[in-house]
């Protein structure tokens, strides 16, 4: 049997690198780690549970008194940031996807998901409309891998008024690269990926893709076509774009069984910005390598976890 050699990849833009090893993925395992799920006797976001006085938005909204809901905003009552805390100045909430304790989100009609990040895209509106906020992060943690608590499907808003040290980063490279060929990094970047074959999926809105330089197993990255700088500048079609390339995503992963995270945030002071949402799962676990030198292991090559998409 031929082995297959490794190779080092640099991230587009930050100095980060991922080791990709796919000759790593037969090596013997004589550790199964087990995940052990307790469900709670009384789920806190199912809607006979809600505490109503803790609603924020739902939708859709209405006016009248029906208490029905697709997707329903509600205040984060254990929350790192508060908005009268100096300290801690911020807020979180809780996004539940679905009034359906049992229903996860890969699994929903693509018009669910659509509601989802529509509700994304509310919040992001309203929170922003604070002066004092300048980083808005939505994101959703599946499995206890992903750090999730609870199993009913649901996400997050956390926002603050300090710009995480990591965005900062992306964002001088992203400066640095204007200011050498003009334009933005990854507009440029989508265009190259979509002739690549770690395309997943591509339509006139949207094109998503695993990463070059992948850090996780299946990463996968989900990027409009147009440059805007977040989810509130996105159009009906666009976002009907985006929950169909997101339900393909989660849909395979749910078939392996991966906890998984995603993201996409905002810096409200930079309006330049290219939105795009990332799909991280949570196989494997950083040990040594990963956590004393910076470089990310991964053993499944993007261009594999491309194609287990596209299957």
């Amino acid at each position: 049997m031929k082995k297959i050699k490794s190779e080092i990849r640099k991230s587009y833009l930050l100095d980060r690198y991922a080791i990709i090893t796919p000759g790593r993925a037969a090596r013997p395992r004589e550790i199964k780690e087990q995940t052990v799920i307790k469900n709670l006797e009384s789920c806190p976001f199912c809607p006979e549970n809600i505490d109503k006085k803790e609603i924020i938005d739902k939708l859709p909204a209405d006016n009248s008194k029906d208490e029905t809901w697709d997707v329903l905003s509600i205040r984060n009552i254990f929350p790192a940031v508060e908005l009268d805390n100096k300290k801690a100045y911020g807020t979180q909430e809780v996004i539940i996807d679905t009034p359906n304790h049992a229903e996860e989100l890969g699994g929903m009609k693509i018009e669910k998901i659509e509601q989802l990040l529509k509700m994304y895209a509310k919040r992001t509106k309203d929170i922003a409309k604070n002066k004092k906020i300048n980083y808005i992060l939505c994101f959703k943690n599946q499995g206890s891998k992903a750090g999730a608590s609870i199993t009913h499907s649901h996400s997050q808003i956390f926002a603050t008024k300090i710009t995480p040290p990591e965005i900062k980063e992306e964002m001088t490279a992203i400066d640095n690269y204007k200011k050498k060929h003009g334009g933005c990094p990854y507009c440029k970047i989508i265009k190259e990926e979509e002739k690549n074959k770690r395309k997943i999926f591509s339509d006139k809105n949207i094109v998503a893709f695993t990463p070059y330089a992948s850090e996780y197993h299946y990463e996968a990255w989900i990027f409009p076509r147009k440059h805007v700088d977040n989810i509130t500048l996105l159009t009906e079609d666009e976002i009907k774009s985006f929950a169909k390339a997101l339900k393909l995503i989660l849909e395979k992963l749910e078939t392996i069984n991966l906890s998984f995270n995603y993201f996409l945030h905002n810096l409200v002071s930079d309006k330049n910005q290219h939105l795009y949402l990332k799909i991280q799962p949570r196989d494997s676990v950083w040990a040594g390598v990963e956590l004393g030198s910076g470089l990310i292991i991964n053993s499944v090559p993007p261009e594999e976890a491309a194609k287990f998409y596209r299957n």
